[in-house]
């Protein structure tokens, strides 16, 4: 367990660094995360259902989606902060909606 833990966590101070180099700076960092933030509330206004924990899931959200959308349609609109707006948008459509799927496929209502 302790292992697992420690792995974890390196792959974490790897992954923090990997994403300051890319950005750039921990301002950087702070405006990606909040433009990633945003373009997953547009998503989960878009979207019928809530994405959970807030913001922060909606700024999980919006990176995944960032991510998801390149992959499937090319960096498309501008660039906001290393953000392709159009295809994270798509992106985290995408995500948020698999995601209500998902939640109403395992809620089961109480008897």
């Amino acid at each position: 367990m302790t292992i697992l833990l420690i792995i974890l966590l390196i792959l974490a101070i790897i992954a923090v660094f990997g994403l300051f180099s890319l950005v750039g700076s921990v301002i950087g960092v702070i405006l990606t995360l909040i433009v990633a933030g945003l373009v997953g509330l547009v998503a989960e206004a878009i979207v019928p259902g809530r994405i959970p924990y807030g913001f922060l899931g909606a700024i999980l959200a919006g990176l995944i989606g960032s991510w998801l959308g390149v992959a499937l349609i090319g960096s498309i609109g501008p660039n906001i902060f290393h953000i392709p707006v159009i295809s994270a948008l798509v992106g985290a459509i995408i995500v948020a909606f698999v995601y209500s799927i998902l939640a109403h496929q395992f809620v089961r209502p109480a008897p």
